[in-house]
């Protein structure tokens, strides 16, 4: 996690507190689509309703339907591979023969090796070529069918930091901004059309660990490393669009993005574009690392989330702390604030995550929860009555407002949890995880995506925060990681839920 006063990427990520190894998870898959296994009179349907699965059925057929082509397309390559050694075998005894009656000194012998060779050389590349045409029979049936599942396309890269990403933000009025904070001490707001860098934050001694926007003016709330939440005004201007280039135009270079060196660093770098150094009002009255920051309903009052073990809610035109929240045993690692209602929900590594009510001026109220049994590393609001919440222990879990006893859905994963984020008006829960992956989930934990990764694509380390920006039919989701860059996807809604 961020740290107090880091600017390196080996600081920041070394004081990141260690996560338990935890097992690998195996997957054993049951040949039940073989016929030759399969028992006389019992159909595919029989066999999956006798086996005790969580998924559906339907599901299940289509699975099997796969793998069944899987093994099939593997046992087509098997046969041929047999057929070709067996000619190669029966090449090499010919040759063998041949040479036994060949004179040391023939000059023959020199062409009966070229013949050799040529015809070994052919057989070879048909062996590759065999082999190549069967895996890419496979491959396709993969894409193929997560291509089905949604259309999420990479929209832009943002790259100007000079390390890791901790979190990011969309503004909530016009001009609509990106904003992205970094343990390089700074903050950066950036245009979403063209990735281009338009003003920086540096107010902050420490790492800048979060940024959320006020809900109608043009500020920014940062929380800090240098133990300070500070506020402060921007303006921009977004620059005109420029065409889009032809993506699938050749590319000439071939470097693996992951092998790019520490340095390097893609588009536009902060150091030429407008930069604001004081802050409009400073929040000072924690004892550690403040982690995180959010503008209550209104944007009146904030709340800040500290290593201190305690949330603090302040007066914005004061500066004054109006209440210390106290309670939790162990660092917090988020705070979020519902859209319509004066509630917050703070998360710690006590495994726990609070609901604190300020609806009454007179009195506030806490309820504890306990569904995880790691660090609980952020609980999101949804804009109905839910709460989400996301864990180390490798789950996410969704709960009821009205009644949360228990978890309505929960959603387990094969890595630890960030930062997650619910879109407004589709509620579709993001994931980003320490495994560089980010999938796409419904609020009853039906899987629906998991966006593109590859070495041209997607993150290179461990995925930190994630962001949504709805528009009509379609919606934007962006992410920022460790890797020093945020990523902005198209994710087309319709095609989406048509696959639910």
């Amino acid at each position: 996690m961020p740290v107090e006063g880091g600017s390196s990427s080996g600081s920041t990520s070394a004081a990141r507190h260690p996560k338990q190894k935890r097992k690998a998870h195996s997957l054993s898959i049951r040949r039940t689509n073989s016929t030759e296994e399969r028992p006389a009179g019992i159909q595919r349907g029989d066999m999956l309703e006798g086996q005790d699965s969580k998924l559906p059925l339907s599901l299940r057929h289509n699975l099997l339907d796969l793998f069944g082509q899987i093994e099939r397309e593997f046992e087509n390559l098997y046969i041929e591979n047999i057929e070709l050694r067996r000619e190669i075998d029966s090449l090499n005894e010919r040759l063998t023969g041949d040479g036994q009656t060949v004179d040391g000194g023939d000059p023959t012998k020199g062409a009966l090796k070229t013949k050799a060779s040529h015809s070994t050389s052919q057989l070879s590349q048909k062996l590759k070529t065999t082999y190549k045409a069967s895996t890419s029979k496979i491959v396709s049936s993969f894409k193929a069918t997560a291509g089905s599942r949604a259309v999420c396309q990479l929209l832009k890269e943002y790259m100007g930091h000079r390390d890791g990403i901790w979190d990011l933000s969309i503004t909530r009025t016009v001009p609509v901004v990106l904003g992205t904070a970094s343990a390089d001490h700074s903050a950066l707001l950036w245009s979403i059309e063209t990735g281009k860098c338009l003003l920086r934050y540096a107010g902050h001694a420490g790492s800048v660990n979060s940024i959320k926007f006020h809900p109608t003016e043009q500020m920014a709330l940062t929380a800090s490393g240098d133990q300070t939440a500070h506020i402060w005004r921007y303006m921009v201007q977004l620059p005109v669009p420029q065409p889009t280039p032809d993506v699938s135009a050749p590319c000439d270079e071939d470097q693996d993005s992951s092998d790019r060196e520490e340095g390097e660093v893609d588009g536009e770098g902060p150091c030429e574009v407008p930069t604001v150094r004081v802050a409009t009002a400073t929040l000072k009255s924690h004892q550690g690392v403040v982690i995180a920051a959010d503008w209550l309903v209104g944007g009146r009052q904030v709340v800040t989330a500290s290593w201190d073990r305690a949330a603090n809610l302040y007066e914005v035109e004061t500066s004054e702390l109006v209440h210390s929240l106290s309670g939790h045993d162990q660092e917090l690692t988020h705070c979020c604030t519902h859209p319509t209602q004066r509630l917050v929900v703070t998360s710690s590594r006590d495994t726990t995550f609070r609901l604190w009510d300020f609806r009454d001026p007179s009195i506030h109220s806490v309820n504890v929860f306990q569904g995880h049994t790691d660090t609980v590393t952020s609980a999101v609001f949804t804009v109905g009555d839910n709460v989400v919440s996301g864990s180390d222990d490798r789950t996410v879990k969704v709960w009821d407002l009205k009644n949360m006893r228990s978890p309505i859905a929960t959603i387990r994963t094969d890595s630890a949890v960030n930062r997650i984020s619910v879109s407004a008006n589709q509620r579709i829960i993001a994931l980003p995880h320490d495994n560089r992956q980010v999938r796409l989930f419904d609020m009853s934990g039906v899987r629906l995506a998991r966006l593109p990764r590859s070495n041209r694509m997607g993150h290179r380390r461990m995925v930190c925060c994630t962001a949504w920006n709805e528009e009509n039919q379609s919606c934007n989701l962006f992410t920022c990681g460790f890797d020093r860059q945020a990523i902005g996807w198209n994710i087309n809604i319709p095609a989406l839920l048509q696959e639910k």
